[in-house]
């Protein structure tokens, strides 16, 4: 049974690596965010995220084909929305985090300049 626990694991892994891809690209992040607020289409999405069209809706590509949005056609336009609630809270977490990261960043630095201003 640890065996299969074992490959259970690595494969739950090689998922979540998966999932981490689809996030890693700051165009995909950006629009995530914006979707965070509710339901958009390419063209309401783009002037937001702020880049082309064409590229954009390769990105949101990317995230569908990932599972973390959704589509609904309306007409010539296409809806997107995101899947899971989920998701906005690990995009939440992962800005608490950095927001923490650069504030010990931060307070390093002001020790280092006070200690330099000391000398």
């Amino acid at each position: 049974t640890d065996t299969v626990l074992n490959e259970v694991n690595l494969g739950l892994n090689e998922v979540k690596a998966d999932l981490f891809r689809a996030l890693a690209h700051p165009a995909r992040i950006r629009a995530l965010e914006v979707l965070a607020e509710g339901e958009r289409s390419v063209s309401e999405l783009q002037p937001e995220v702020g880049i082309e069209s064409s590229h954009l809706s390769q990105q949101l590509a990317v995230l569908r084909r990932a599972g973390l949005v959704t589509t609904r056609k309306d007409g010539t336009a296409v809806y997107y929305a995101i899947k899971d609630a989920t998701l906005v809270e690990l995009l939440a977490v992962a800005r608490k985090l950095l927001i923490a990261s650069l504030e010990e960043t931060r307070d390093l630095l002001a020790g280092l300049d006070a200690e330099q201003s000391s000398k």
